[in-house]
């Protein structure tokens, strides 16, 4: 019915009602004559203006047009910390939560029967300027990976202490475990280090501050006492050639950012690279083919790129190490994944922002599940199709089904995640590997003033005096001449506002 009124009013007109910009996650371009967005353009009698900003690029892309003066109507904000940024700079719109109610009513049921707090996470002085994206799937945390033909070769077992690790990481630098006879495979590069600082309870490298909760009070990891000692076994390390050189500069060398090229190319045995989806092997699960019947899931990202340079090589996940106290944990991903806002701009032509609401509202959490897969899939019979003659499952039709980015392509997928969809075979498989135990999450998900002001810097000094003390150009002990000048170049401002907000908002602060 509501897909039946749309149509009939875009007949009445001509002229579409609304110009509106629109920016969502995007990994390629989508035409400007995409399928979906004409679809959507013809439903909602608007016209969609995608903003094609590379989500690896997305901030500078973003602050670029911005600092143009161009503001999206639909304005996506990648990183949570930024919500109170992009406020102060005066770009973004109040939105009324009586008219999000009206006219975003399944997205916002949708959160509320998940957990409302989230609401609290998009507020500043009270008032709602962010809807949460909530990713249920970020429960699972980073994988631990191995190479599980160099562990074989070297009779050992996938290591849980940290003395384990350390055995393993110095035979796959030292054993020669791609038997070409030269010493030139090492252990870890820059993302197994933090299992290291895992296993005294604490992450590090991350693209923010990571912020934990000890005696009831926000403390930043990189910071704790504890890190010392972990950083006395990743100095000795570096120092006797098991840890990969070129660790300052990434794993990644360019293309998809969650691919470990040092991993790839034999030339590290252990990581904790990427999410969980991005290192599955072929049958770890099942997947429906066009013709609904079960077929073993293939080789994903990781795994596939490194079998196309080595047919005989697998990978096999471990568990978080245990430290010297206990402690354990690989990086954890927040359920709160981004926010999305409206323009400041857009509430100047009346009507918009509830337009914009509604067509969010269809293409996120359309009460209509077909037409959800629709929104998310695109064309039944043409991109996907049921499973035989269930219309409880869907399966994507060929050539769609090997490509990665279709969708956007043909512009479907333009909304946002919201909680309560169903749990699929990837999710399952993850489950079942432990994958949703043992994450280290941030427990400041919003920014505060001090944090918007600092937080580039400090994340630089951070970097730069943990790999300085990694290599060796400074000593351990120094340490602690960086905590004192961490907290002096504006770190003791961040950690007191962070604690207020904590203090404020007990509750909302452990909805993770």
């Amino acid at each position: 019915m509501q897909q039946q009124n749309h149509l009939a009013s875009a007949e009445k007109d001509a002229a579409p009602q609304y110009n509106i910009s629109w920016t969502m996650h995007q990994n390629t371009a989508v035409p400007e004559d995409a399928e979906m967005i004409v679809y959507l353009e013809q439903l909602f009698h608007v016209d969609l203006d995608v903003w094609n900003l590379e989500n690896k690029r997305y901030e500078d892309l973003l602050d670029l047009e911005l600092a143009q003066g161009n503001i999206p109507d639909l304005f996506r904000i990648r990183q949570p910390h930024d919500l109170l940024k992009y406020q102060t700079q005066g770009v973004l719109a109040e939105i009324p939560q009586d008219v999000l109610e009206q006219h975003a009513p399944n997205l916002v049921q949708r959160i509320r029967d998940y957990d409302p707090r989230y609401f609290e996470y998009g507020k500043i002085n009270d008032s709602l300027y962010g809807i949460p994206v909530i990713n249920e799937t970020n429960i699972y945390r980073t994988p631990i990976v191995y190479r599980a033909d160099w562990l074989k070769k070297l009779g050992l077992d996938t290591p849980t202490t940290l003395e384990e690790l350390e055995t393993v990481l110095y035979a796959f630098a030292k054993g020669d475990p791609d038997g070409n006879g030269k010493q030139d495979t090492y252990g870890l590069s820059k993302e197994g280090m933090n299992v290291v600082f895992g296993a005294f309870g604490q992450t590090v490298f991350t693209e923010q501050l990571y912020f934990n909760l000890k005696n009831d009070q926000l403390v930043i990891g990189a910071l704790e006492p504890e890190m010392k000692q972990a950083l006395t076994y990743l100095q000795k390390w570096y120092r006797d050639g098991i840890i990969d050189p070129e660790f300052i500069t990434g794993e990644n060398k360019g293309g998809y950012k969650h691919l470990s090229h040092a991993f790839i190319n034999g030339k590290i045995g252990m990581t904790s690279m990427g999410n969980y989806y991005h290192w599955t092997q072929a049958g770890d699960y099942n997947i429906l083919n066009e013709k609904g019947e079960e077929t073993p899931m293939g080789a994903s990202f990781n795994v596939y790129e490194l079998q196309q340079k080595n047919a005989d090589a697998n990978v096999v996940f471990g568990v978080p190490v245990v430290g010297p106290d206990g402690l354990s944990g690989s990086k954890g991903n927040n359920l709160l994944m981004n926010f999305i806002a409206i323009g400041a701009e857009a509430v100047n032509e009346p009507g918009k922002l509830e337009k914009i609401l509604e067509i969010l509202d269809y293409v996120s959490a359309n009460s209509d599940p077909h037409e959800q897969i629709r929104m998310e899939y695109g064309v039944q019979g043409k991109h996907w199709d049921w499973d035989g003659k269930s219309t409880n499952t869907f399966h994507l039709l060929p050539p769609y089904n090997r490509m990665e980015n279709y969708i956007n392509t043909i512009g479907s997928s333009i909304g946002m995640t919201v909680p309560g969809g169903s749990i699929g075979e990837r999710e399952q498989w993850a489950a079942s590997v432990g994958l949703s135990e043992g994450g280290i999450y941030n427990h400041l998900e919003v920014a505060t003033p001090a944090l918007i002001q600092y937080s580039s810097d400090l994340v630089s000094m951070r970097d730069k005096a943990y790999i300085s003390i990694i290599t060796g150009d400074q000593s351990v002990e120094s340490f602690d001449t960086f905590v004192k000048e961490f907290m002096e170049a504006g770190g003791e401002q961040v950690l007191r506002e962070a604690n207020e907000w904590y203090k404020e908002h007990p509750e909302t602060s452990s909805a993770q």
